[in-house]
């Protein structure tokens, strides 16, 4: 039987589940108590950048071979594969990502990060925090892990856990699939994962049938010039003069192209040129970021943007032979698309089990990126992406009355509640993977 045929055999087989929803809730706050609080408090402390968790994945490795999964390592660098087989039916992945980022921790929480590592793009020292929420994600992986194996008897087919290093810097996902993930582990029926979110209440799932989040490119714009005397301008071709018109007319693309309810972004992250005050440069170089949410999308915007550079380099004046070069990025990150009708299922079984209070379907506000779906994309496997909140109830209601701002992810004052966000991140995975695995 072909692999998406018994896709489509296998979900149109998911049914509510039958086993007791208390019982669950019960283990898992036990388990929060006696090891994934410490676990997390361990991952806090101890952030790793990307393509360096070593002793990260080593310890999320000897977590998951203690319950009885067979572990792999090193996979696409430094990450963990476990697979615990337990008789016949799919094969479902879930994932959580590793690293950590670049920053200085300001939370003031006690167990704060005061690591530091050598960057291995700058080569120099800084500090590193989980700024993102990463160390939920894995503490909630190995609490899934531990269920899991605890409830055997709950479910039948393969569970693939995925530990995956450097999805702050893009390529981590990538690099797995680079090292014949599925050729060597196999090809997932469904894949899952989820993603703490700062501006989320506590507890709370958040689950959409489309895209949770978007496509990205990277886009490099070098604008050729004639350089000259500052009080000359008229001998020269000023670069900077154009790739300012350049800078404006970017913006009618999503203003004035894009259909109102079709998202899209694009953003002049650096504008460079020029050593000195009176001195016309020859050169401009453009960094932008390119945000879409469909292939459709994505290519109306690389199209305008290189049509919109090189015609205002010949309204300039400039010769054919020195007009802007448009360069597009290889690392393209694709959107994640959660399978329409897999996120309608997996919504019904949280909301049986957890509750309609406890599940939403919020759009988000911004155009923030993954690598997930490289994962997902080639062979498709139905996948759901889906969010947890992490933020108190009491803490919103004090930004709304002139307290202080939630901080966003990535903020040196980042940081969410623990407990609820791994006790639901867990809950959440444990039934769609029950779900999924379901012995009928």
């Amino acid at each position: 039987m072909k692999k998406s045929l018994l896709a489509a055999v296998l979900f149109s087989a998911i049914s509510l589940p039958t086993f007791s929803s208390d019982s669950i809730k019960q283990s898992i706050s036990i388990d929060y108590d006696k090891k994934l609080s410490d676990l997390f408090v361990h991952f806090h402390k101890n952030p790793e950048l990307s393509n360096l968790e070593h002793k990260t994945s080593a310890r999320l490795a000897k977590e998951l071979a203690s319950q009885g999964y067979e572990v792999t390592t090193k996979v696409g660098g430094t990450g963990v594969v476990a697979i615990l087989k337990n008789g016949n039916g799919p094969l479902v992945m879930m994932r959580a990502d590793m690293d950590a980022l670049p920053v200085e921790e300001k939370s003031r929480l006690s167990y704060a990060s005061k690591v530091t590592q050598i960057s291995p793009i700058t080569g120099k020292k800084v500090p590193v925090m989980h700024a993102c929420g990463h160390d939920v994600h894995i503490t909630s992986l190995v609490g899934t892990a531990r269920l899991m194996a605890k409830m055997k008897d709950k479910w039948s087919g393969t569970l693939m856990l995925i530990g995956q290093p450097a999805e702050e810097v893009g390529p981590g996902a990538k690099g797995m699939m680079d090292d014949n993930l599925w050729q060597r582990f196999g090809t997932p029926d469904y894949a899952l994962a989820f993603h703490v979110e700062a501006q989320g209440k506590a507890g709370v799932i958040n689950v959409l049938e489309g895209s949770p989040y978007a496509g990205v490119d990277s886009v490099d714009i070098i604008v050729h010039g004639v350089g000259a005397h500052g009080a000359s301008p008229h001998t020269g071709k000023d670069p900077i003069y154009i790739a300012s018109q350049i800078v404006v007319a970017l913006q009618s693309l999503v203003s004035r192209e894009l259909a109102p309810r079709e998202p899209g972004v694009v953003t002049v992250g650096s504008f460079h040129s020029g050593t000195k005050h009176n001195i016309i440069s020859d050169k401009a170089h453009l960094q932008l970021t390119v945000r879409n949410t469909n292939e459709a999308t994505k290519k109306k915007l690389l199209e305008g943007i290189k049509r919109i550079a090189i015609n205002i380099g010949r309204a300039a004046g400039l010769p054919e032979d020195k007009l802007p070069e448009v360069i597009v990025s290889e690392m393209s990150l694709p959107p994640t698309v959660n399978d329409k009708n897999l996120a309608r299922k997996l919504k019904s079984v949280w909301q049986n089990i957890m509750g309609d209070d406890l599940v939403v379907s919020e759009p988000p506000k911004g155009m923030g990126a993954e690598d997930f779906p490289f994962f997902t994309t080639d062979p498709l496997i139905p996948s759901v992406y889906f969010k947890v909140g992490g933020t108190p109830q009491a803490d919103f209601d004090k930004a709304a009355n002139g307290g202080p701002a939630i901080p966003s992810h990535h903020s040196p004052l980042f940081k969410i509640a623990p407990e609820p966000a791994i006790k639901s991140g867990v809950e959440a995975t444990v039934h769609a993977l029950l779900a999924l695995l379901d012995k009928k």
